[in-house]
C-alpha cells in the first residue's frame, strides 16, 4: 500500500509501468490514475521514440557483440584508409547539449532524497508523480553546485532567472511537461578552451575556444527499464533529480574535438564537485546537433539556417542520449557521412531526431524534429523567480577549487613539480581517488627531508610521480585490489625514497621494503633496513667488471645480437642477470649497465 506523504515510500519489489491511453492529455492523467488507484501491474506498450535508457554495462556488451558480428564500422574503415577526400568539399558543424546530474542531497522541486542505486521507487514524493493538488517547491541548496559549474565554465551569472514548462507527453514524464529554464537561464555566455593535449583534432591547431550559449537548471525524467519485447518499467526515483544542461555554440568542426569537449566539461564538473558521476556511470549524457555545408559556398536564403547566432549552416539533426566519449565521436562521424551521402545524391536533409547504438555503423531516425512551438514553452506559474546575490557569487568564486587545466599547469611548471603533461593529466584524472593529494604530500615530505642539492639532482617531483603512478599503483592494485593511501602512507613512501635517492639502498631493496610493509610489517622503514642488514654495501668498479665479463663470455649469442644486430635492448637482460646472480641488495642497476657497456664496447 502507498502512503501519500512527502518522501513517498513504495515497496522495493515494485516497478511502475504506464501506457498513454486515449491521446496526450488522457495519457498523462492515466499515469497519475495508476498511482491513485494503486494499480501495480505491468502494462504492455509500444515504444515509438527510441529514448530508452539502457544500462551502460549492457551497452558495452552490445557494442562488443556487434563488433564481433559485423566487424569495423564504415567510419573506422575510412579512418584506417586515411582521411575522407569528401571532407575537403564539405564542412562539419557540431553543437553539443550536455545533461549532467547535480550532486545534491534533495531533488530540485521536492524534499525527497536524490538516489542513484536505491531500490526502485523508494524516493518519490507526491510532486514527483504529479499527484493532483501537489505543487513544486524550489530547493535552494541545489543551486550551489550549479553555480560552481557555471563559474568554472566562465559563464556570466544572471541576477534573476526563472523556470518554464516544456510540454510533451510521454510515460517518463508524469506531469506532461518538464520544468526547465528556457527563457531566463541562470548562466549565459561562457566558454571552454581545449588544447592539443586534450585530444582535439590536429586541424584545430594547439587550442580552440568553444562558446557556451547558456547553462540552465532542469528536472530529470523517470528511468525507463526495458523488458523485451514490449514491456517498459518506470522507476520514479530519478524524477526531479536536479540537472544542468550545458549548451555549446556550434563552434566545433571535427568529431574528435567534440569528444574532447565533452570529456573536458565532464572533468571540470567533477573537479568542482558539481556532479554525481560521469558518463561511465550514467550521470552525464550528451546530445549532439550535426550539420554539414559545402565549403566556400553560400546557401540560398531559403535554405540557409541560423543556429545560436551562427548563420549559413546546413539543416541540422539531433542525436540523442550519447553515453560515452567514443559514442559522441562515432555518432558524429556516422551522421556526417550520412548527410554528405544524401546531399551528394541530390537529396535533402530533414530536421529530425536520430538515435545511436554503441557498435552501430549508422544513426537511426527516431522522429521528426519538434520545433520550439511544439513544446509550448510557458513560464511556470507555481514557481517564483530565482534571485542570485552578488555576495554568494563572489564567495563561490573565491572558494572555487582549481580546474583540471590549472592543476595540470601547476604540475608541469618547471619551478614546481616538473612533470610531463601526460603524467600531470593522469594524476589529475585520478584526483577522485585522492591520488593527487597523496602525490603532493609525498613531494612535500621529500622536500623537507632532502637538501636543495639532493632535490635538484633527484628531481623529486618526477621520482614521486613514477612511484605513485607506476610502481606503487601496480603493487597496491595487486595486494589491495584498488588504490588505498592507507596501505603505504605518504610518510612511509618518503622514508623509502630518501635512502634510495642517497644510494643507501638499491631499487630492489626499496621494492622489498614495500612488499614487507604491505605484508603487515609494522616496523619503521629505518628499523627494517638496520635490523635486516639491507643497507647498500657498494661493490667496487672491478667487481662490476668481473661480473659483467663472466656474463658476456657465457652468453655469446646475446652478445652477437647486441654487437652485430644492434639489439641494444638486450643489455637490460644482462643487467637483470647481474642483479639476480649478485648478492641481494648490493647490485646497482646503473653501475651494472655502465660495466656491461664497457665490456661489450657499445655506447
Amino acid at each position: 500500500m502507498l502512503n501519500f506523504v512527502p518522501g513517498l515510500q513504495i515497496p522495493k519489489s515494485f516497478y511502475m509501468a504506464a501506457r498513454p491511453i486515449g491521446g496526450p492529455i488522457a495519457g498523462a492523467w492515466q499515469t497519475k490514475r495508476l498511482f491513485v488507484c494503486h494499480i501495480f501491474r505491468s502494462l504492455q506498450t509500444s515504444h515509438t521514440t527510441g529514448e530508452i535508457v539502457v544500462p551502460f554495462g549492457k551497452q558495452l556488451k552490445d557494442e562488443a557483440k556487434k563488433k564481433r558480428q559485423y566487424g569495423e564500422s564504415k567510419s573506422s574503415r575510412k579512418a584506417s584508409k586515411g582521411a575522407d577526400p569528401r571532407l575537403e568539399k564539405w564542412e562539419l558543424t557540431v553543437g553539443i547539449e550536455i545533461h549532467a546530474e547535480l550532486n545534491t542531497a534533495r531533488k530540485l522541486f521536492s524534499s525527497a532524497a536524490t538516489s542513484i542505486n536505491a531500490a526502485p521507487n523508494s524516493h518519490v514524493s507526491l510532486v514527483d508523480v504529479a499527484f493532483p493538488g501537489s505543487q513544486p517547491e524550489f530547493q535552494k541548496e541545489t543551486l550551489i553546485p550549479a553555480l560552481r559549474a557555471a563559474i568554472a565554465l566562465n559563464c556570466d551569472i544572471q541576477r534573476k532567472s526563472s523556470f518554464d514548462r516544456k510540454h510533451y507527453f510521454y510515460q517518463d514524464q508524469p506531469a506532461g511537461y518538464q520544468i526547465t529554464q528556457f527563457y531566463e537561464p541562470f548562466a549565459k555566455d561562457g566558454s571552454i578552451t581545449l588544447y592539443d593535449h586534450d585530444g582535439i583534432a590536429p586541424e584545430d591547431g594547439q587550442s580552440i575556444t568553444i562558446g557556451i550559449k547558456q547553462i540552465q537548471m532542469e528536472q530529470d525524467t523517470a528511468k525507463t527499464v526495458q523488458q523485451p519485447p514490449t514491456t517498459h518499467l518506470l522507476d520514479f526515483n530519478r524524477v526531479s533529480h536536479p540537472l544542468i544542461e550545458v549548451i555549446t555554440l556550434p563552434h566545433i568542426h571535427h568529431p574528435s574535438t567534440a569528444a574532447a569537449c565533452v570529456r573536458k566539461i565532464q572533468s571540470i564538473l567533477r573537479s568542482m564537485n558539481a556532479v554525481t558521476a560521469g558518463m561511465e556511470e550514467g550521470g552525464l549524457r550528451a546530445d549532439v546537433n550535426v550539420s554539414v555545408r559545402e565549403r566556400h559556398k553560400e546557401l540560398p536564403e531559403d535554405a540557409a539556417k541560423s543556429y545560436y547566432g551562427v548563420t549559413g549552416l546546413g539543416q541540422r539533426t539531433e542525436i540523442k542520449n550519447l553515453s560515452s566519449f567514443k559514442a559522441v565521436e562515432d555518432a558524429i562521424i556516422a551522421e556526417r557521412d550520412r548527410q554528405i551521402d544524401v546531399l551528394e545524391n541530390g537529396g535533402v536533409i530533414e530536421g529530425e531526431t536520430r538515435g545511436w547504438t554503441l557498435g552501430s555503423t549508422e544513426t537511426k531516425r527516431l522522429r521528426g524534429k519538434e520545433g520550439e512551438i511544439d513544446y509550448r514553452y510557458m513560464p511556470d506559474p507555481d514557481l517564483n523567480v530565482v534571485v542570485i546575490g552578488q555576495e554568494l557569487e563572489s564567495y563561490l568564486r573565491e572558494t572555487l577549487p582549481k580546474s583540471p587545466s590549472q592543476l595540470a599547469d601547476v604540475l608541469c611548471d618547471s619551478d614546481g613539480y616538473g612533470l610531463t603533461m601526460f603524467d600531470a593529466k593522469k594524476l589529475v584524472a585520478l584526483d577522485r581517488e585522492d591520488r593527487l593529494d597523496y602525490y603532493m604530500d609525498v613531494v612535500h615530505l621529500l622536500r623537507q627531508s632532502l637538501s636543495d642539492k639532493e632535490q635538484a639532482i633527484s628531481k623529486v617531483g618526477k621520482i614521486a610521480a613514477n612511484w605513485v603512478l607506476n610502481d606503487l599503483d601496480s603493487l597496491l592494485t595487486t595486494v589491495e585490489g584498488s588504490w588505498s593511501a592507507s596501505a603505504i602512507t605518504a610518510q612511509t613512501l618518503c622514508d623509502i625514497i630518501v635512502p634510495l635517492t642517497r644510494r643507501e639502498i638499491t631499487r630492489a631493496t626499496a621494492n622489498s621494503l614495500i612488499d614487507k610493509i604491505l605484508a603487515g610489517d609494522a616496523r619503521e622503514v629505518h628499523q627494517i633496513i638496520s635490523e635486516e642488514n639491507l643497507a647498500l654495501v657498494p661493490l667496487s668498479d672491478g667487481d662490476y667488471l668481473r661480473m659483467a665479463t663472466d656474463l658476456v663470455e657465457a652468453n655469446p649469442d646475446i652478445v652477437k645480437a647486441i654487437q652485430v644486430k644492434r639489439q641494444k635492448g638486450k643489455i637490460g637482460w644482462f643487467v637483470g642477470q647481474m642483479m639476480k646472480t649478485g648478492e641481494e641488495g648490493r647490485i646497482e642497476a646503473a653501475r651494472a649497465e655502465r660495466a656491461l657497456k664497457n665490456v661489450l664496447e657499445v655506447e
